[in-house]
């Protein structure tokens, strides 16, 4: 599998997660924002998590359009696989790619910390690692969490199994404990927790491995 892994100015968690696709079997390649095309062959594009341009605007408002964005939203609608976490979520709303929005903690603090995420659904090529109902423990790093959308967007959500991971314990006020969404074909994954920092012994618990394991499993199969 060809992975793309999308480096903004603010981006922190880019190695991060580069690292946690190398140890699932991925061929990863850093792709700067100004770049305005993927590499060929690209199979699965991740946007990491960080401050993105200093978080100015709303968080991830400039990031949505850099030329490389441009890219990514064709990617995407060709049917390929995209992972946004943390600012890579608030990115993927920006771009139109996911529906709500990320707004500031309803705490007006930034968190920190080890999280309870519940697996909502397993049927995803992201989350077919896991069982529904699993709890993980995932770290959370963000000030603009909190998950908002219309009740239109809430009930089409989970109407259509769109919603992947809840929060057992919500920390942000996130609308309906919503922690991460799929987008209508399955192949776009938004969340704001931090499976990469959760996918090696060294971290201190290995609960994201499993999904990085499930998508590169997926793309290749496929």
């Amino acid at each position: 599998m060809k992975a793309a892994v999308v480096v903004f100015p603010g981006s922190n968690c880019d190695r991060d997660m580069a690292v946690a696709l190398k140890a699932a079997g991925a061929d990863v390649t850093m792709v700067w924002h100004k770049d305005a095309d993927l590499p060929d062959g690209t199979d699965f594009v991740a946007i990491p998590g960080g401050f993105s341009f200093g978080d100015y605007l709303r968080c991830g408002a400039i990031a949505a359009k850099s030329p490389i964005c441009k890219a990514v939203i064709n990617h995407a609608n060709r049917g390929g696989y995209l992972l946004g976490v943390c600012n890579g979520f608030q990115i993927l709303t920006e771009t139109g790619l996911l529906p709500g929005v990320l707004m500031r903690n309803a705490g007006l603090k930034y968190i920190c910390k080890y999280i309870g995420l519940e697996v909502v659904t397993s049927n995803s090529d992201f989350t077919h690692g896991y069982n529904a109902g699993d709890i993980l423990s995932i770290p959370i790093a963000h000030h603009d969490g909190n998950y908002v959308a219309d009740d239109t967007i809430v009930a089409q959500l989970k109407d259509q199994d769109r919603v992947a991971f809840s929060y057992t314990d919500n920390p942000n006020g996130s609308v309906s404990d919503i922690a991460g969404i799929l987008s209508e074909n399955r192949r776009v994954l938004g969340m704001m927790p931090h499976p990469e920092r959760a996918a090696d012994d060294g971290h201190g618990g290995t609960d994201g491995k499993a999904m990085f394991r499930a998508i590169v499993d997926a793309v290749v199969t496929a």
